[in-house]
Formats: C-alpha cells, structure tokens, sequence
C-alpha cells in the first residue's frame, strides 16, 4: 500500500474485519469487499513560476469558484523583535485548484508578518498580520475594504489586537478574530466592523485559550477555536457560550488550524508534535458528522524534514489542502475510494 495513503481509523478497519470473513477461511469463495475514503497526495502540486519565492504558507481560503487562495511570507521570516518593513513581493496567490498553477497576485508592500487566510461567502479576502497588529478586508482582486487595530501598537481593548491569528465571517457578514498570541481571547464585531463582544482569557478551562490560533465556524454558525498550546478544538455558541471540547488530542500534539466542510458536516484539524526543538511530524484529522474520527495521517517526509501544518481548507470535492511552513509548500491531499477486503485494504 502506498505510504502517501491515509490509514483508516483502527477501529473502524477492526470493525469490518469482524464483520468480514478471514482471508485465510476458504469457506467463503467470493471474495468480500468494501470501500473506504481515504486521500493520497498530489504530487507536483501546485506548479510554480521558477521566478516565485514561496515563503511560509500559513494562510489558505478557497472561494465559490473553487479556487485556491494562499497568504506567504515570501523571504520573511519570523524573528522576533519583527522588523518594520513591509514586504516587497506579493503575498497573496490565487491558484487553480486542478493545476495549481498562479491564476493571480497581489499583496507586494502590505504586510509585514502575514498569519491567517478566510474566504468569505461574498469571495472577499480577509486577513491577518501580527506585526502590524491588524486585520484587513479585501476584494476578490486585491481593494481594500476594511482595516482595523491600530497600525504596529498591541493593545486589548475594542479598537486594538495583540498579534491576531485568523478571522471567520457569519452568514450575516458580523466576523470573529482570533486574537491570538497576545490576548488569548476571541472578539466579534459587526458587518461594518463595530466591535460587539469578546470571550477568553489565558487558561486552559472550559472558555479560556493557550493562543487561539485558528477559527472556524459551522453551519448553524457556531464557533470553533484551535487552542493552540493547549492541543484541543473548543466550540461556542454564536454568542460565545461553551458547547464542548475535543481535548483527546494532547498525544498528537499542538492544535494550529480547524475549519469546517459545512456541505459534509465535517470538522477537519492540523496538528503538529514536537520533541524539543525538534517538529517531529504533523496530523490531518476529520471527523464526520457523529463527532467520530474518520481520518488520521500523519506526515513525515522520507530523507527530509517533517512537516508542519499551520492551516488546512477543503473544495467541494472533499480534497484537502494544508499549508506546510517547514517545507514552504502547499499539499494537495484528494479524496480517493480504495478497497477493503477481509485482511484490510487492497490496493
């Protein structure tokens, strides 16, 4: 079996063995079969110009069109104390989600420190830079339509944030950020941008967040926060309250992104275990409608380094995207069927 294919949930693979004749029984003539999901890696995806530098990957939206939108850092990257000059190549690329090829870029002399990528249903671009403290709003081509926080000043109150990590926009157009490394707190505004209430402080019970650091919301437009340092999804009510947790995830690591299949009723989450210093590997996890994990793959480059998930999407096909930033790349995970015999599965 290739390794670029994801393994099935063990119980799941347990399951239809029991329910299945043994391969080694002979008193079955008829082979028994079954199909699976599961997603094997694009390879040579996407394809870039030689002449683009593609930096740390850590934002990804897709829009009703189905193509593929990617916030980088191009040659930057993060030391701390973050320098004061912007970057001079574009950091916004629109891609062909077939070929993977640059449909569009813009972004050049914006951002200093570019963080999270959201697609709203109106095909704006939202976006966030630590560095300079703020959250923008774009057109689909790059026109600016909104900003707020304050330029390069951190601060917790309603006009500042404090290195904001990710934005999701309600079907009403009021949005929620993730706010973030410095705040640990989620804050909503109106359609217009008008500050309306926030919940969150550093902590790891019910409500409290280690760095939110992505954001996501469902389709009865409740609230999913990647808590980060604390390895668990949490979701709220629209108006903030707790509903539960997915706090099983310690062993896989710190969560960085979620995001929501809202046609499947899916919840797909990126994470990442460390050793040290040392990333040893990254996770795609989904869940489906049940709350039941569906998929689990984790990634470790062969001859190379590990990967590191900083954010995931999903097209209307069920394919997978993730951005890595130890490799600078974007894996194009598609959703294959495969069968599964008595013994497991068969290529």
């Amino acid at each position: 079996m290739s390794k670029q294919l994801i393994v099935k949930i063990g119980t799941s693979l347990a399951a239809l063995c029991i329910l299945m004749s043994g391969c080694n029984t002979p008193a079955k003539k008829d082979k028994q079969e079954a199909t699976m999901p599961g997603y094997e890696l694009v390879n040579n995806w996407p394809q870039l110009p030689a002449n683009c530098v593609l930096g740390n990957p850590t934002g990804i939206g897709i829009d009703s069109e189905q193509h593929i939108f990617v916030f980088h850092r191009a040659y930057r990257k993060w030391i701390e104390p973050f320098t004061d000059s912007l970057i001079t190549e574009n950091t916004v690329l629109k891609l062909d989600r077939n070929s993977g090829k640059i449909l569009d870029a813009w972004g050049a002399h914006l951002f200093i420190m570019p963080h999270g990528l959201t697609v709203d249903q109106d095909n704006n671009i939202w976006v966030t830079d630590v560095a300079l403290h703020q959250v923008f709003k774009f057109s689909p081509n790059g026109k600016l339509l909104l900003k707020l926080g304050v330029e390069k000043i951190a601060g917790d109150d309603s006009l500042h944030f404090n290195l904001p990590t990710d934005v999701a926009v309600a079907a009403d157009r009021s949005f929620y950020v993730s706010d973030g490394y410095g705040n640990n707190r989620v804050v909503k505004f109106s359609a217009s941008g008008k500050y309306l209430f926030e919940w969150g402080k550093k902590g790891n019970k019910p409500g409290e967040f280690n760095l939110p650091h992505g954001i996501s919301l469902d389709s009865a437009g409740n609230v999913y926060v990647a808590d980060r340092e604390n390895g668990r999804v949490q979701s709220f009510s629209p108006e903030g309250k707790f509903i539960k947790e997915w706090d099983h995830l310690h062993d896989r690591g710190a969560i960085y992104s979620v995001t929501n299949d809202t046609a499947k009723h899916k919840l797909i989450m990126i994470s990442y275990l460390t050793m040290g210093d040392t990333v040893k590997f990254s996770s795609l996890l989904v869940y489906n409608s049940v709350n039941r994990l569906e998929i689990h793959k984790s990634t470790l480059r062969k001859g190379g380094p590990a990967c590191r998930y900083h954010d995931v999407a999903i097209d209307d096909e069920e394919n997978i995207y993730v951005g890595d930033i130890t490799n600078n790349t974007i894996q194009k995970f598609k959703k294959v069927k495969w069968k599964v015999t008595a013994c497991g599965p068969e290529i």
